[in-house]
């Protein structure tokens, strides 16, 4: 229980000043509750300043998140009761919920949310950073198990094929586990790629076959794609032979004009109605 005691002064601030100092506190670390003023009486007697002096009760880490999480759950209606279970080099929080799917949610997105924000409220002014479970369920202990034997399954795979395995997006505490559980494994290695909330792990087998860009997809010399598939002979595309120039009465598309054109009569080797002069037409005798 927190510790609390009376002081009494001729003024308000004096009565604080003595109560500080009995108490050896700052005045950030107590509440104090002024009961009386301290005021002159009509007789020249004096009635003193009376306080009280709280000291503030000085809450953990832990506990400063359990205290953030039970707000929270009121304000997302969400009937789930926190309590410390762990609290040392790393603080873990159980969850006792009446439904847990709704607390936990597809694939821990939920349950991974509200841990993120007891981690926070948590460390809010450590200069060393401590890390913070949220558990629901016994979920953390049932996840890691499936995460442990997925990364085996995939390094076996992995060596196997040649092949690097990637495995989905998860967040850096089950990245974690996929590291720690293969950290032994002498035929391969792991590394995280891309960037959050998007970054995952991928297992490279040691023994990984070096790619080739111009074998990808070859069998035995063909592409794949093509296997069964017919072949046709390429044909040559057919040219189009275009009318002498010499002969305009062959194609209306010749634009040379020959003797023959510019008589009287004559084709001209244009189509449309000719715009011209009439008088400028050559005449017969020409």
């Amino acid at each position: 229980m927190a510790r609390q005691e009376l002081f009494s002064g001729k003024t308000v601030e004096e009565a604080i000043e003595a109560g500080l100092a009995a108490m050896n506190l700052a005045k950030e670390q107590v509440e104090i509750e002024v009961l009386e003023e301290g005021k002159k009486k009509l007789l020249g007697k004096s009635l003193s300043a009376q306080v009280r002096i709280t000291e503030k009760e000085t809450l953990s880490d832990a506990q400063r998140a359990v205290n953030f999480l039970k707000g929270l759950f009121e304000v997302l209606a969400l009937n789930a009761e926190p309590m410390i279970a762990e609290e040392g080099e790393k603080i873990v929080i159980a969850l006792n919920a009446d439904s847990t799917k709704g607390i936990i949610g597809r694939r821990g997105e939920i349950i991974d949310s509200i841990q993120t924000l007891a981690g926070a409220v948590a460390n809010t002014g450590r200069r060393d950073y401590k890390r913070v479970v949220v558990d629901c369920g016994n979920y953390r202990e049932e996840r890691e198990e499936t995460l442990k034997r997925v990364a085996q399954k995939l390094a076996a795979k992995a060596v196997k094929s040649g092949k690097r395995m990637r495995l989905e997006p998860m967040n850096p505490y089950e990245r974690r586990i996929i590291h720690s559980a293969l950290a032994e494994n002498d035929e391969v290695t792991t590394k995280s790629e891309g960037s959050e909330p998007s970054r995952y792990v991928v297992i490279m087998p040691k023994n990984r076959k070096p790619y080739h860009k111009n074998e990808r997809g070859d069998r035995g010399g063909k592409n794949f794609r093509d296997k069964g598939r017919p072949s046709y002979e390429k044909k040559p595309y057919p040219r189009r032979e275009l009318p002498e120039e010499s002969t305009p009465e062959s194609s209306g598309t010749s634009f040379k004009r020959s003797e023959s054109s510019f008589k009287k009569g004559g084709f001209s080797g244009f189509f449309g109605t000719y715009l011209g002069n009439d008088d400028e037409s050559p005449s017969e005798e020409e």
